[in-house]
């Protein structure tokens, strides 16, 4: 898999709530701080102002804009910010599996939207790489999501047999499609790895890491992967990663050690082999390093937990 699909996989998104909202006249919602999480949400037709908290300014959404909040702060849609907001609880009390949710007869202004928890550890590698409010609005972008928010917007509207599964899977669709977007917006010089995978250089390396993470990877097999020197790339992937490419590399293969150490019988000595190292107690000392504790503590806090 890609590094995206790969990252995505380990961190494991689940979607708990998929609904729409459907407002008519003045209105006004006040959603509460959430866990880990990522919230999405469409604007299907009309417009409201979305005012999260720490921001400075509110932002008029219109027809066609999708957004991410991947921060745990609280905000809120509405119509007109002088509007007292009513809490998202009571607004979508009637559509908790999923449904449109009707505010003042409805007719102005529908949305759909998503929340997803991130179940795997380490949700920072992703969520703290995201400004406070992704914002997507371009035509291009639209048109990219349109079919899956169209799509969901039928299904809640009149549910069918096997729905629910197909509005999870929507929901996914647009996640994932936001983020791909969102990486692909040359408008803003950010720094991470979600954003080097706009880089052709950068995600030939990643790619080659990601597809073969217990291999012996050495500066100058990376550096032909993308077609460059070796101090280019090096210099390069630590400008736009924020890392070198041999600490992204062991943070990678760390993540994927405990992954496995928390869902699999594998023994320490077994994933050591099959992520490149040659001891148990290189990869002990490596894992420590990234993770805080030996592969042993980290799987027994994680058999205590469960």
């Amino acid at each position: 898999m890609d590094p995206l699909s790969n990252v995505l996989s380990l961190l494991k998104p689940q979607n708990y709530l998929a609904a729409g909202f459907d407002a008519g006249g003045d209105w006004a919602i006040q959603f509460p701080g959430q866990q880990e999480g990522i919230k999405t949400g469409a604007v299907v037709s009309g417009a409201c102002w979305l005012e999260v908290d720490g921001l400075s300014h509110p932002l008029r959404l219109e027809t066609g804009d999708c957004f991410l909040l991947p921060s745990a702060r609280p905000f809120r849609l509405a119509s007109d910010l002088a509007v007292t907001p009513v809490a998202a609880g009571t607004v979508f009390s009637s559509a908790r599996a999923g449904g449109i949710a009707t505010i003042n007869g409805g007719g102005d202004f529908t949305l759909v939207s998503s929340r997803f928890v991130i179940a795997g550890d380490h949700a920072d590698i992703l969520l703290q790489m995201l400004s406070p409010v992704v914002l997507i609005r371009d035509e291009t972008s639209q048109a990219a999501l349109r079919w899956s928010v169209e799509k969901m917007m039928q299904e809640l509207r009149a549910p069918q047999p096997g729905g629910g599964l197909i509005v999870q899977h929507l929901a996914y669709m647009i996640l994932v499609q936001a983020l791909r977007l969102h990486l692909a917006d040359g408008s803003k010089a950010c720094v991470g790895w979600l954003f080097a995978l706009a880089d052709k250089q950068m995600s030939a390396a990643m790619n080659a890491m990601h597809e073969a993470p217990g291999y012996a990877w050495t500066l100058q097999e990376l550096a032909e992967r993308a077609g460059m020197s070796r101090s280019s790339f090096a210099l390069k992937f630590k400008e736009t990663v924020g890392a070198s490419p041999m600490d992204y590399l062991t943070r990678w293969r760390m993540l994927l050690a405990g992954d496995r150490l928390a869902n699999s019988a594998d023994s320490v000595s077994a994933i050591a082999l099959s992520l490149g190292y040659e001891s148990e107690s290189a990869f002990s000392t490596a894992f420590k390093r990234v993770m805080g504790c030996s592969p042993r503590r980290y799987n027994r806090g994680r058999a205590v937990a469960a």
